[in-house]
């Protein structure tokens, strides 16, 4: 499905949605958290970004080609383990989020920033909201960001609540800011978020405002 430019975004959702070539995107309720949180499918490349299970069930990846389950942060396992035990595949997360993972629980693999995941996929840091918070940027369709937990999108960019943000939470944002500005070096289009609307088309100049503050 097409979206009209200037509308919203939300008006547009369906459950698993197409947002631009190769890309899908969906929503669904965490059972912990109680509200709905984004996730992402990278069909180049098999990647399922921060997944938990669609509307259409586990059985809408297969014959997908799952490769691999990226998190952008530890906190992102979500039904993870259950994609991964289906396809056979790794889960892969930022080294500095290991911990989260060694008292049992499914096999993760870790990342450095800088490292490319697979061949659409390069991990960046941002590590702000915690050691491991991690920007994908997927090389699809002139390009997009992916945010963990570092930026949000409801309407407007902007930060998790501030409880969220440590013990200096001015500090975090204004590190947040910095290294949103050594991204615009990136060649993208859309920003896209674990937490939010995706932003398709005008990302950078939003991303540009944002590390402006």
């Amino acid at each position: 499905m097409q979206r009209v430019a200037g509308e919203p975004f939300s008006r547009y959702r369906v459950a698993m949605d197409e947002i631009f070539d190769g890309v899908f995107h969906w929503k669904a309720k965490h059972p912990s958290i109680g509200f709905d949180v984004d996730c992402h499918f990278v069909a180049g490349s098999g990647t399922a970004i921060d997944p938990l299970l669609p509307a259409e069930g586990i059985e809408w990846f297969d014959g997908r080609d799952v490769q691999r389950v990226v998190l952008s942060n530890r906190h992102h396992l979500r039904h993870g383990a259950e994609i991964a035990a289906r396809f056979g595949c790794p889960i892969l997360c930022h080294e500095a989020g290991l911990h989260e993972f060694a008292d049992g629980g499914p096999a993760v693999t870790g990342f450095a920033f800088g490292e490319r995941l697979a061949p659409d996929v390069v991990a960046f840091e941002m590590g702000s909201i915690c050691p491991e918070d991690t920007v994908l940027k997927i090389e699809a369709d002139g390009g997009a960001l992916l945010f963990a937990d570092s930026a949000i999108h409801y309407g407007e960019l902007g930060f998790v609540p501030e409880e969220h943000l440590g013990d200096d939470p001015e500090a975090t944002r204004r590190q947040i800011r910095e290294r949103c500005a050594a991204l615009l070096d990136e060649d993208f289009d859309h920003l896209l978020f674990a937490h939010g609307e995706p932003l398709l088309g005008d990302g950078k100049a939003a991303l540009r405002e944002f590390a402006a503050g």
